[in-house]
């Protein structure tokens, strides 16, 4: 492990110490109450007993199966619809204004009319998630489709490929790192409209529990559960990451580089 590799992990760990430590003096030093503001022992005593006694558990399974699936409909959606918007100009000017005034509408106000189609069980907060998930995938798409060097077209027609060889072989590798950098945008959006949906109406699930605790002005178990939703959030980026260097290995070197 190279010394600025391990930087990288040391400063930002030391930095999350230090800054627990200070919540903890603060909040005991000035006496600060439990309902505005609970010390970060308080909050992992809540998170340990709401997981012991099971509180946790079936909600963040409603939730990731929400963000899921919404995801991966999103993901799905996005590459039909986008491609042909990209690849065809009577496909643009026909879909392409509805799909900006679908994503000019604030997603916050379909989750109630979602709810009256739908119902409050889990296929109204999938839809949400989908919907919210489509569009980043759908832009980078169209962004990744159209950005190609025309040498290359040029190439594979010249030895008579076909619009699906040009597909295949040119425009899609040269279009899927956008792609997946929708994709990892597009998975924190989806856990935000999952969330979002559960607090407008809904049965079950982390945004459910998160305003039953508020209801009883739980303090500690709504800061846990945010824990819980921060814990999802990130391993589902790093999760869409691996896959990006996994499965766009050649885009790897210029990603490294501009880490760096």
């Amino acid at each position: 492990m190279t010394s600025e590799r391990m930087v990288r992990i040391v400063a930002p760990l030391a930095l999350f110490v230090v800054l627990i430590l200070g919540w903890e003096a603060y909040v005991r030093v000035f006496e600060v109450p439990i309902i505005i503001l609970p010390t970060p022992t308080q909050i992992w005593n809540a998170l340990g007993a709401g997981f012991a006694n099971g509180i946790f558990q079936p909600h963040f399974l409603v939730t990731a199966q929400e963000v899921l699936i919404g995801y991966g409909l999103g993901i799905v959606l996005g590459i039909l619809i986008g491609a042909p918007i990209a690849l065809s100009r009577i496909c643009e000017i026909l879909f392409y204004p509805y799909i900006l005034a679908l994503q000019s509408m604030p997603k916050v106000a379909l989750a109630p009319i979602m709810m009256i189609w739908a119902g409050t069980g889990m296929e109204s907060k999938i839809i949400i998630a989908t919907i919210i998930a489509l569009f980043p995938v759908l832009v980078n798409v169209i962004v990744g489709l159209r950005t190609i060097e025309q040498d290359k077209i040029n190439l594979i027609r010249s030895l008579d490929g076909s619009r699906w060889m040009e597909f295949r072989y040119v425009r899609l590798p040269s279009a899927a790192p956008y792609i997946f950098a929708g994709m990892k945008t597009a998975i924190v959006l989806s856990l935000l409209g999952a969330i979002t949906a559960e607090f407008v109406g809904s049965e079950a699930g982390l945004g459910y529990l998160m305003s039953q605790l508020m209801y009883r002005l739980d303090t500690p178990g709504v800061f846990a559960v945010l824990i819980i939703l921060a814990s999802m959030g990130i391993s589902l980026f790093l999760l869409a990451d691996y896959l990006h260097r996994r499965v766009v290995f050649w885009d790897a070197p210029d990603r490294a580089h501009e880490e760096g």
